[in-house]
């Protein structure tokens, strides 16, 4: 069901990161001159892509020529994935949470988008700085990039870690950004306002599950807005669980670049434009895959949320929910020619003490999805992912408890 690119965004690569921890260094001993050396050594690892955005080369595949952002466009993947999905036009002000920023290009593109006339505020959250200085050594994308290059330097340079300050200050008075170099768990804990959106854009839920929990979830709830909105690139089956199981309403955002859309949260079901594919909500309601990430101190390293992860998927793989091999779930309710494949599902389903993938108590689970009735039970179908995947958790659950008896 998912590709390799639903889980996985590409990171930096190593090489580009320690020039930049070296222009660092020479700022520091007084070398006004170490910033330009360093943007001509840059300059093999950036990328332009389709809209004349830049790219930097990425870590993570063989093929050198991948980037951190799609070939596409950068600035036009943050403008169609993140910016216009937010709903922001006609607020006159508003309140962003900017999580993994990098180079900058989300809020770029979102102070570009809402023009001259709103009061903006950004935090943007970035723990590496050599990622999130890259942006002082890019050729400005659009006009308003230039407003963010001003709002890194500012920071780097107020801590230390630059030497030598160049811009002029062009941040205009109706928009303030704040820049937090650390973890983004621990930044949310302190935060007593409420956003407009949250622009979720960490790497790979693989590579970075801290960023994808369920209780990470819950605090990003309790920041948003009523009509707010989080947005991420990513469709993983984990991280929609998590969101759903945070109490929030789920749904696809826009394909740009990917062969599926990423997901949009929120805790208004009416601010969702796009459900779920049908075989999605399954997979997170009735298999394995759809057991969140978790991380209840908000302080767990990365193998030990996975880790964790694992576990619980082993715990509840064959025994209380179908196995997310074959991937199960989506062939409930249909006929099955592939002899093959059949035996195996039938062997999944009768794990849990299923007969047979249209037997009356099958079509009672996944029963919710449908336009009318299945199962006798009589029930409307109903009207979002979120709550059609918490319905058929919630008769799964009870179809187990009366097997039992």
């Amino acid at each position: 069901m998912k590709t390799k690119s639903d889980y996985q965004a590409l990171t930096a690569t190593d090489d580009a990161l320690k020039i930049i921890r070296e222009c660092f260094t020479e700022e520091q001993k007084g070398n006004k001159c170490a910033r330009n050396k360093t943007k001509n050594l840059l300059k093999e690892y950036f990328i332009e892509t389709a809209d004349g955005s830049y790219t930097l080369k990425s870590n993570d595949v063989n093929d050198k020529s991948e980037t951190m952002h799609t070939h596409h466009g950068a600035i036009s993947e943050s403008m169609e994935k993140f910016v216009k999905p937010a709903k922001l036009e006609g607020k006159k002000e508003v309140k962003i949470l900017d999580i993994c920023s990098g180079l900058g290009y989300n809020a770029a593109s979102c102070i570009e988008f809402l023009g001259d006339d709103v009061d903006i505020e950004i935090d943007m959250i970035e723990i590496s700085r050599e990622t999130i200085a890259s942006s002082l050594f890019i050729e400005d994308p659009l006009k308003s990039y230039n407003i963010i290059k001003s709002a890194v330097e500012n920071k780097l340079y107020d801590d230390g870690t630059l030497g030598v300050k160049f811009n002029k200050d062009e941040i205009p008075d109706r928009i303030k950004i704040n820049i937090y170099l650390s973890d983004a768990r621990y930044v949310i804990k302190e935060i007593d306002k409420k956003y407009d959106a949250v622009f979720l854009d960490p790497f790979s839920p693989l590579k970075s599950p801290e960023l994808y929990t369920l209780d990470f979830f819950l605090i990003l709830k309790n920041i948003l807005k009523d009509e707010g909105i989080i947005l991420t690139y990513t469709s993983a089956a984990p991280v929609r669980s998590a969101m759903v199981h945070a109490g929030f309403h789920v749904g696809e955002g826009p394909l740009f670049g990917r062969k599926s859309g990423g997901t949009v949260a929120s805790k208004v079901p009416g601010v969702i434009e796009k459900s779920l594919p049908d075989n999605d909500e399954r997979m997170i309601a009735l298999s394995d895959a759809g057991v969140p990430f978790r991380d209840p101190e908000l302080n767990a390293s990365n193998d030990e949320i996975r880790e964790r992860r694992e576990n619980e998927r082993k715990s509840l793989r064959g025994i209380k929910k179908f196995a997310s091999t074959v991937k199960t779930p989506i062939y409930l309710g249909k006929d099955v020619n592939d002899t093959r494949l059949k035996r195996r599902l039938l062997r999944n389903i009768n794990a849990l003490g299923f007969t047979d993938l249209k037997s009356k108590e099958v079509k009672y689970i996944i029963c919710p999805q449908f336009d009318e009735c299945i199962c006798g039970c009589k029930a409307s179908k109903l009207d979002s992912s979120s709550s059609r995947i918490n319905e058929m958790i919630k008769r799964l659950t009870n179809v187990m408890e009366e097997n039992k008896v």
